[in-house]
């Protein structure tokens, strides 16, 4: 079992910056590839990143490339997600979550690979 839990969401202009942490419970958390996603009102929820148990690989979506940036330090049991230039559009709540397998060569992108979430932290950017 992995219990998860977010911080540093909150309230910044377009342009800003905020960094997402992840604190996971369990002496497991390193063998699990981690992913964040986000759920705007109305919109479904969608992938943002992901980073393999290792930290050796990541993914992004399209539409935070080159802007967002996730990282995990296993000895904390720790994911972040650096988030710059944010935008409008980025306002969502932001959930992180672990893969269901462990030891996962590869990082997914369907939210459906995820086992556990966390409750979610709310980020907002205003134009």
């Amino acid at each position: 079992q992995v219990q998860l839990v977010e911080s540093g969401g909150g309230l910044v202009q377009a342009g800003g910056s905020l960094r997402l942490s992840c604190a996971a419970s369990g002496r497991s958390f390193y063998r699990y590839a981690m992913g964040w996603f986000r759920q705007a009102p109305g919109k479904e929820r969608e992938f943002v990143a992901a980073i393999s148990w290792s930290g050796g690989s990541t993914d992004y979506a399209d539409s935070v490339k080159g802007r967002f940036a996730i990282s995990r330090d296993n000895a904390k049991n720790t994911v972040y997600l650096q988030m710059n230039s944010l935008k409008p559009e980025d306002t969502a709540v932001y959930y992180c979550a672990a893969d269901g397998s462990p030891f996962r060569g590869m990082v997914v992108q369907s939210f459906r690979e995820y086992n556990y979430w966390g409750q979610g932290t709310q980020v907002t950017v205003s134009s």
